[in-house]
C-alpha cells in the first residue's frame, strides 16, 4: 500500500519548509533509513540517512528561500518544479531545479532525484 498523493504533496511541502529553515537532522528524518539521494542526477548517488543527513549539513547554515512552483503527485509519488535563493553574502544563487520523490508505505522518501546542471544556476 502506497502513501496517498496528498500525503507525497505534504511531504514535499514540508522537506522544501526544512530546506529553507530546517537543520540537516530534520530534513534527514523525512528519509528512510535506506533511503537514496541524488543531486544532480549523473552524480554518484548517496544510500542511507547518516550519508543524505552529511549532504544537507553542507546547507543547514545558509540563508536559503524555497518556493513551490509546481507539483504533481500520482500513485504516492511526487514530482515537482521549486525555486530556491541562497543569500551567499555578495548576492544571491538562485535555481529551479526539478525533483521527483518516491516514498515507503509510512511516508518516509525512498528515493530524489534533482534535475539541474550548473547552467540553470544564476547570480543576483
Amino acid at each position: 500500500m502506497s502513501i496517498t498523493n496528498e500525503q507525497a504533496e505534504a511531504t514535499v511541502r514540508t522537506y522544501l519548509g526544512l530546506v529553507a529553515t530546517g537543520t540537516a537532522d530534520e530534513i534527514a528524518a523525512l528519509y528512510a533509513e535506506d533511503a537514496t539521494l541524488e543531486d544532480p542526477v549523473g552524480s554518484d548517488p548517496l544510500h542511507g540517512r547518516d550519508a543524505i543527513r552529511g549532504f544537507y549539513a553542507t546547507i543547514e547554515s545558509l540563508k536559503i528561500t524555497t518556493e513551490l512552483l509546481t507539483i504533481r503527485t500520482a500513485g504516492g509519488e511526487a514530482a515537482f518544479h521549486f525555486h530556491i535563493s541562497t543569500d551567499t553574502g555578495a548576492g544571491f544563487a538562485v535555481m529551479q531545479p526539478m525533483e521527483v520523490m518516491t516514498f515507503d508505505e509510512a511516508g518516509l522518501i525512498t528515493t530524489m532525484r534533482a534535475w539541474w546542471n550548473d547552467g540553470d544556476l544564476t547570480f543576483e
